[in-house]
């Protein structure tokens, strides 16, 4: 069993307009924009990551907004949830303000003792916002929200799977443990000594579709581990129980590897360092366009392409 993953690092997911999702998780959800940059592979479209003033792994919900992409089908082989931790008593607050805001899908319910406020994102997203008694990351609060309700980070992710089997495998060789069994169909595993994005939930579906990937879905879940020798023993010790596992990726802010589960979601393990401070001030993370090397030569061309965001 691997010692060395401490929770989750970051969820990335798509959009079809940057601008409604830029607006969404800045101004509606409080959080900080930490960094503006491109997709890698196709530089004509955002990355935009959002967390806390840092960006500090176990915060950071990215997202590559394809501009006028079909909305996803939701199903298994996915995480269904994205779920964030925000202090006890702070739900009344969040159904008000969501509620003033226009947002969908609202629905107030208790799971694993804890209060729990399901949302909806702009692209039909799956969202959730559970009250965490003791959680003490710092809160971003600039952005309207204060410190008595604003999100600390994530809390965890529910994934959708025909057979949650081999994939409860996999994270128990992760080091998760089962926490807690829900009416036989959803199962929370935990990191003992993890950060506290520390948490996944498995729910069971063996009679739902496959879901088909578009805006609202998540496009894959990291992991986080300390450092590259870190990520370099989980490579290692992946590829040797049979994953195919991708080279080490350098992705300016994390060194990433990837690989598919057995039900069909794509994990990331990426490394906490160097972090979003690499190439801005703290002050200023997020406010201006970052470029991977390979595209700085597109600068003049992406910043007449690449639609405006507000600050």
């Amino acid at each position: 069993m691997l010692d060395q993953i401490k929770g989750l690092h970051h969820v990335t997911s798509m959009a079809a307009s940057a601008p409604v999702n830029n607006h969404f998780f800045t101004k509606t959800l409080g959080l900080r924009r930490v960094k503006k940059t491109v997709n890698f592979d196709s530089p004509d479209v955002y990355h935009l990551y959002y967390g806390d003033e840092l960006g500090t792994p176990g915060t950071v919900m990215t997202y590559f907004p394809f501009p006028n992409i079909g909305r996803g089908r939701p199903g298994t082989g996915e995480v269904g949830t994205t779920v964030f931790s925000v202090p006890k008593g702070a739900l009344g607050y969040w159904a008000d303000r969501l509620t003033s805001q226009g947002v969908d899908g609202l629905q107030a319910e208790e799971t694993f003792g804890q209060k729990r406020l399901n949302f909806a994102g702009p692209d039909g997203d799956g969202f959730a916002l559970v009250e965490v008694d003791g959680d003490d990351r710092a809160p971003w609060t600039e952005n309207g929200v204060d410190a008595d309700h604003a999100i600390r980070g994530f809390h965890s992710v529910a994934m959708r799977l025909r057979d949650e089997g081999a994939t409860a495998e996999l994270l128990k060789y992760m080091g998760y443990q089962e926490l807690d069994r829900k009416d036989g169909v959803v199962s929370q595993l935990i990191v003992p000594g993890g950060n506290e994005a520390s948490t996944v939930d498995l729910e069971t579906m063996p009679n739902i579709n496959r879901s088909l990937q578009g805006a609202g879905s998540v496009h894959h879940v990291a992991f986080a581990v300390e450092n590259r020798a870190k990520q370099l023993e989980v490579r290692k010790a992946l590829m040797d129980t049979g994953y195919h596992v991708t080279p080490v990726i350098d992705r300016d802010y994390f060194w990433a590897i990837y690989f598919r589960t057995p039900g069909g979601v794509l994990f990331e393990i990426a490394t906490n360092e160097p972090g979003f401070t690499r190439d801005e001030d703290v002050a200023t993370l997020g406010a201006d366009l970052k470029l991977p090397q390979q595209h700085k030569h597109l600068r003049p061309i992406l910043a007449q392409h690449l639609e405006k965001l507000e600050d």
